[in-house]
């Protein structure tokens, strides 16, 4: 797992840590590693800007970011490529998944929003492993929905930098962001890279104590 500094409960998965979602022997070994419970709550993941709120475990339905303020349950999005972003309040947690359509929709803002709408005053955020802009070709409608954010892939062709979308979306906050890409990386799963059907998964939980 890798473990981003200055958090209270954050972690973000790689391919040795395994696909979480339906292996649940091997996130109990992982739940175990970190100090947490194996109970997690998950989302299946739409691409939207629909965020829904989490007292307890298990899948709570379509949306692409979760929050909670429960001490204690971990909450869990799926990537293998798109940017997961985890967000830490003081008494509160979110975890976020942003593909380039649920970055347009406004998903990360909407978090904020939600939070800041309970009460939690959003300090810090983790942006994870994603594909980076030295790989995420894509045509012209998708760069025309990221004005500033145009780049060029590594082959000369043209890309879009959604993890620095997404930063520059948090720039009121205290910032930590994986160098990592995905396409890139032969320790991560990556979509692009070879239709893979596996994910990491990015986690974060309110501390009990």
């Amino acid at each position: 797992m890798i473990l981003p500094s200055g958090f209270a409960g954050a972690a973000f998965g790689t391919i040795e840590t395994g696909d979480l979602r339906l292996n649940l022997s091997r996130r109990k070994q992982v739940a175990d590693e970190l100090g947490i419970s194996p109970d997690w709550a998950f989302v299946n993941q739409i691409h939207s800007a629909a965020v829904v709120t989490a007292t307890g475990g298990g899948n709570l339905g379509e949306a692409d970011a979760i929050v909670t303020a429960v001490p204690g349950l971990p909450i869990a999005v799926a990537t293998a490529d798109c940017v997961p972003i985890i967000i830490e309040a003081a008494s509160a947690v979110a975890v976020v998944h942003a593909g380039w359509r649920g970055a347009v929709a406004g998903v990360v803002p909407a978090t904020l929003a939600l939070l800041k709408a309970r009460g939690h005053r959003p300090r810090r955020a983790a942006i994870g492993p994603a594909i980076g802009a030295c790989c995420y070709e894509v045509g012209a409608e998708v760069i025309a929905q990221f004005p500033g954010f145009a780049a060029e892939t590594t082959w000369g062709s043209p890309s879009v930098d959604i993890p620095g979308y997404i930063a520059a979306q948090l720039a009121d906050l205290e910032v930590w962001r994986s160098v990592e890409c995905t396409y890139t990386s032969d320790a991560l799963y990556s979509w692009r890279s070879d239709r893979t059907k596996q994910r990491q998964v990015a986690v974060t939980w309110l501390p009990n104590n």
